[in-house]
């Protein structure tokens, strides 16, 4: 089977595991364009091409021709084939809002900024758990831009949102491809199209795909988190090691003092 154009077939095993935190936070205080809520527990380099810009023009066309009564079908097929409660809802002015579910899959640390007494104080670098889910509210008007934004912004993520990408992972033939998302596309609208099913469609947080890592892109602060978080991997790693030898070590002299051997 031929590659889907302007994405990467990946393995058809998925990890899917979710860990939400009850309650919601708005951004409508920031801007009336914003309509974001979120729920989550915050606490090599993939072969991935960008999607083609043909793809971004397709979905601003069939968007652009929707009317309202076609968006008004699409929103109740989607609810009638929605088993869960995340339904949409459509306003008279034709912008509907909705839910979205971004996969996180990180492979870097992310910097946070502390919240004062009782939590983290200052910035500390995480290692994010890779495969938990995020459930956004949104609107059909939000781009995948300010859905990255929004992410970083309602988990107290210092890092720049440029480092991040979002993809979509869809099913088709049997495997699974996986493509990069332009700045401009609207996910919701995506939803909408594909339907409520995972499979159609889903959304993955990843890094940007650019080469190697821009390590000029990280402030001195973040730098200097890194490198305690691998210098404790590295004292961690040592520790098991020499513990381990250690434990070999004492079989091997029990072993030669029970046949008589020196030791």
């Amino acid at each position: 089977m031929k590659p889907v154009f302007g994405c990467v077939r990946v393995s058809l095993q998925m990890s899917w595991t979710s860990t939400m935190s009850s309650g919601y936070s708005s951004l409508e205080e920031d801007s009336e364009e914003y309509f974001f809520t979120a729920r989550t527990s915050l606490f090599k380099k993939p072969s991935v091409k960008p999607t083609n810009l043909k793809d971004v023009e397709k979905e601003k066309e069939l968007r652009t021709h929707l009317t309202y009564e076609e968006i008004r079908q699409k929103v109740e097929q989607y609810n009638t084939e929605s088993r869960d409660h995340f339904k949409m809802t459509l306003n008279t002015n034709g912008m509907y809002t909705g839910f979205i579910k971004v996969q996180l899959d990180l492979r870097r640390p992310i910097t946070v900024k502390g919240g004062g007494a009782g939590g983290v104080k200052g910035q500390e670098a995480f290692y994010l758990p890779r495969g938990s889910i995020n459930t956004l509210h949104i609107s059909s008007t939000n781009t995948v831009r300010q859905v990255i934004e929004a992410l970083l912004r309602k988990f107290t993520v210092a890092d720049n949102p440029a480092k991040f990408a979002l993809f979509k992972r869809f099913s088709r033939e049997d495997q699974v491809y996986t493509c990069k998302l332009s700045e401009e596309e609207h996910p919701l609208f995506l939803r909408l199209v594909a339907g409520p099913s995972t499979d159609a469609l889903s959304f993955v947080l990843k890094e940007q795909q650019t080469g190697e890592v821009l390590w000029d892109a990280f402030s001195i602060p973040e730098l200097q988190n890194f490198l305690r978080i691998l210098d404790k991997e590295e004292q961690d790693q040592i520790c098991s090691i020499t513990k381990r030898y250690n434990a070999y070590r004492e079989k091997l002299e029990e072993a030669m003092r029970a046949t008589g051997g020196p030791g």
